[in-house]
């Protein structure tokens, strides 16, 4: 019996995902855009077997009954789309921490798609994997695609995915401060549902980055690096703050992250370009240009140790997948 693999890149949003119009669709409230990071990654083996039920391993450790339950509803979509009730074996291993704010689960689904679309022999378009990978975490129907992400945020199934956008040639990379590797207290979907019910922030949230969008895009096809770390740090202090403004607030940030983002600031002040962003989590990412990458880690391990440090060049490969023979 064959056994697929497949691998998918985390992406890193520029203009951030923030609340769902449909829950259960996972329909967002606005577009955003993104970059996949070459350096994190999932992947994921899926194999039928001889089973009344799934079986789900997460870096070669069994997962407990409601981590099953939701995996198994994923799986579900595949079996409904292929008209097949097989049990199947997943065997996830990400390269990223996981729940820490760093797209694990981006990645994790847009890799656990592609592969159920090989073992179901579904052969599904890029355009409909990243439909059913949105089914399994929004942010993963970026993951389907490397480089410069848009997701769309459309009115309904079919017209909410994710689509490539060009890249003029703009000098790209990221740099990752761990601020803390583990899972957060606040998954992202309960913080999302709570800053949509109680932010008097969260409208103008919504307005501000219908806005962002169109301009980042609009200095990625101008090749402005500044004015993309501009908006893109904008965007991110809007929605913490929009999350802050929750009640009860809602906060990611820890000291670190304060001081993380301060070592940006200086950096700028020595005239090397670099902007800060935050997801849903502690840790910072720093948008830099490749060619300052030398001179932004050497004023990094000042005050980093190298382990807390993560490198990485923009993903230029869509997610893939290869058979193994078992």
């Amino acid at each position: 019996m064959k056994k697929y693999k497949a691998k998918a890149n985390a992406n890193i949003a520029l203009i951030k995902y923030w609340g769902k119009e449909n829950e259960e669709l996972i329909i967002p409230n606005t577009s955003s855009l993104s970059l996949s990071l070459e350096a994190l990654y999932t992947e994921t083996k899926v194999s039928f077997i001889d089973s009344d039920k799934d079986k789900f391993y997460l870096n070669d450790q069994e997962q407990a009954k409601d981590e099953l339950e939701k995996i198994s509803k994923y799986i579900d979509l595949f079996r409904d789309l292929a008209k097949n009730n097989k049990r199947v074996l997943v065997e996830s291993y990400n390269h990223v921490p996981t729940a820490a704010g760093l797209a694990s689960s981006a990645s994790a689904y847009a890799a656990l798609a592609t592969a159920l679309d090989a073992l179901f022999e579904t052969d599904l378009s890029k355009k409909d994997l990243s439909i059913m990978a949105r089914r399994g975490s929004g942010s993963a129907s970026r993951s389907i695609y490397g480089g410069i992400v848009e997701w769309e945020k459309g009115q309904d199934y079919e017209s909410s995915f994710a689509k490539k956008i060009d890249n003029p040639g703009l000098d790209m990379a990221m740099i990752i401060v761990l601020v803390n590797k583990n899972k957060k207290s606040i998954s992202s979907r309960q913080a999302m549902k709570t800053t949509m019910a109680t932010s008097p922030l969260y409208e103008s949230y919504i307005n501000h980055s219908k806005e962002d969008l169109e301009a980042i895009k609009e200095a990625i096809k101008n090749k402005d690096f500044n004015k993309v770390g501009e908006i893109t740090e904008h965007n991110a202090m809007q929605m913490h703050a929009t999350i802050i403004s929750s009640n009860p607030p809602i906060i990611y940030f820890e000291e670190d992250s304060i001081k993380a983002i301060n070592k940006v600031r200086e950096l700028r002040t020595k005239g090397i370009p670099a902007y800060f962003t935050m997801d849903a989590g502690p840790n910072v990412k720093i948008l830099i240009q490749k060619s300052d990458a030398d001179k932004v880690m050497e004023e990094l391990l000042k005050d980093y140790k190298e382990s807390d440090l993560i490198y990485s060049d923009i993903a230029s490969e869509d997610a893939s997948v290869e058979v193994l023979e078992c």
